[in-house]
């Protein structure tokens, strides 16, 4: 766990989340999890995850302390996290809770892993032709937009049909890096 930032409780019925944020080469990464799965990791202002979450039927408890204590699907987020970023991960194993993707974009993040491994990069038409959708290059690229668990879900490595990097939730220079550091022998 981060030690610069203590988790902050959510509660909605019987759910509860944690949220937090990783201090990262690429800038603060803020992390949300369940007491069993991440649902969350992004580059957005902490107002707008909670917003995102409380959306998502998450909402934030009235009095923060009152919350149970971060789950240790945070602590293993952060240390995988930190892993990945130092090139000493190349797949993340991870518990993920996509609730807070729409279907579509649900369908596209989870094609990700499969469809272009650690190191390689493919084109938005690419992913949306193996969705069997061939038509669809701007609907992926919307939904990879939306992708509620960026770097777990390698949205990064999805490029223009020229191959140019073109929109990322945290800046081009972010997936610059993250596609640097995974072409790394």
């Amino acid at each position: 766990m981060p030690d610069s930032a203590a988790p902050t409780a959510t509660r909605t019925g019987t759910t509860d989340v944690s949220l937090t944020v990783l201090p990262t080469p690429l800038g603060d990464l803020r992390i949300a999890a369940t007491a069993d799965a991440l649902v969350y990791c992004g580059f957005q202002p902490a107002d707008d995850v909670r917003d995102r979450l409380a959306r998502g039927g998450l909402r934030e408890a009235a009095s923060p302390g009152t919350g149970p204590r971060h789950p240790a699907v945070l602590d293993d987020a952060a240390a995988q996290l930190d892993a990945y970023l130092a090139g000493r991960l190349r797949s993340f194993d991870l518990p993920l809770d996509l609730r807070l993707a729409t279907p579509f974009s649900r369908e596209t993040v989870s094609a990700l892993d499969a469809f272009v491994p650690y190191g390689r990069t493919a084109t938005y038409g690419a992913l949306a032709e193996a969705l069997n959708r061939p038509r669809a290059a701007r609907a992926v690229g919307t939904a990879l937009g939306s992708n509620p668990l960026c770097v777990v879900l390698p949205c990064h490595r999805i490029v223009g049909s020229t191959g140019a990097l073109t929109g990322y939730a945290g800046g081009v220079e972010a997936k610059r890096h993250l596609l640097s550091l995974e072409a790394r022998p």
